[in-house]
């Protein structure tokens, strides 16, 4: 073994949704921490855009499937060429691929789990008997794996990363931003970071924010995102001044200062919440449903508040709650960044590489 471990990440989505977003922190984490980290990437993906002035070694490639002989076989000479004592995946579709070619060239093999879909029996049966070494990236997710077949004894959690220098309280931004919203000092935004789909709540939160300002006027709501449902949001709450439909703005960080609160009303599972983490590190508190791994995203009563899935009535009076109570909104807010600490991208990457050593 080299005097630093050289660890090749293979993933090749285009995309920039939250598996993407955990390569790209912990692969620059890994290299920061000492690591000699290779990438094997999709040349226009999200993943070598944010990588490119990192310490992480590009290389370019994609696998359209698991039967993509042309990906294998290019995967297969960067193995040869750099030799990595692990490999490591996140997507479903080069699990495979990776597995045999971890085999044939010697390799140990390092999953992640991120989403919480039935696994196929291939999949399982790869999952449960194969030598590798598999992570979940939440307790609720281990948990569905074992539901699903997979041994217990097999499936470890290693913490979703965040760069906390990425994330901080921005007074400059909470001030300018609410001013070009026409939103004042008395007034309480709730914010919504994601996908605009029926799935995370939006018209639960809608719903709830529309009942809540009926009652307090100063209730507004600010949506950041877009997706599947954005068209059927955007006419539901068009002719209502409360609501502020910004779209996806890039970069996110600043907008967690403009919000009073964070929202994440999810009625569908969800196997983390990364943007309650992201707002608590701005020192923003958080309501997060009880759902899925939601919950492991923040301390509840503490730094946030916890509440019914699929419930308008309990997220109106928590809205009308906290709007009223600024006390409890401090101390919320003056918990967070100390709860995010433990999901530090340095602290997780040393452990991820203790990990593997053992």
């Amino acid at each position: 073994m080299k005097n630093e471990p050289c660890i090749l990440w293979v993933g090749t989505n285009p995309g920039g949704g939250g598996t993407e977003t955990h390569m790209i922190t912990l692969c620059s984490a890994l290299a920061e921490a000492g690591a000699e980290v290779h990438a094997f990437v999709h040349p226009q993906g999200k993943i070598a855009e944010s990588l490119a002035t990192s310490q992480v070694v590009l290389h370019y490639g994609k696998f359209r499937n698991s039967a993509d002989v042309r990906g294998i076989f290019a995967l297969g000479r960067l193995i040869q060429k750099i030799r990595p004592d692990w490999m490591v995946g996140s997507f479903s579709k080069e699990y495979w691929p990776l597995a045999l070619l971890s085999r044939l060239h010697g390799c140990p093999l390092v999953l992640f789990r991120h989403m919480d879909l039935r696994l196929r029996p291939s999949t399982r049966w790869l999952l449960s008997r194969w030598p590798l070494r598999l992570f979940a990236i939440s307790e609720y997710l281990r948990g569905r794996l074992i539901d699903q077949g997979i041994p217990p004894v097999r499936v470890e959690v290693l913490m979703n990363p965040i760069h906390l220098e990425d994330f901080y309280r921005d007074a400059q931004a909470r001030q300018h931003f609410r001013q070009g919203l026409g939103v004042n000092d008395a007034d309480f935004l709730v914010g919504f970071v994601g996908a605009w789909h029926r799935g995370k709540g939006v018209f639960l939160l809608a719903d709830a924010i529309d009942a809540a300002h009926a009652q307090n006027p100063h209730v507004h709501g600010l949506w950041i995102g877009g997706g599947a449902h954005e068209d059927e949001l955007r006419t539901r709450l068009a002719n209502k001044p409360w609501h502020h439909l910004l779209g996806w703005k890039n970069p996110v960080m600043p907008w967690y200062s403009v919000m009073d609160v964070l929202a994440l009303p999810s009625i569908e599972p969800d196997t983390f919440g990364r943007v309650c983490l992201e707002a608590q590190a701005c020192g923003t508190p958080v309501m997060g449903a009880d759902m899925g791994g939601i919950s492991e995203s923040f301390a509840a009563e503490r730094s946030g508040l916890l509440l019914p899935a699929n419930d308008t009535q309990e997220w109106r009076e928590a809205i009308l709650r906290l709007a009223a109570d600024i006390a409890l909104r401090q101390d919320l807010a003056a918990a967070g960044p100390g709860y995010a600490q433990r999901f530090a991208a340095d602290v997780i990457a040393r452990n991820f590489l203790a990990i593997l050593l053992r």
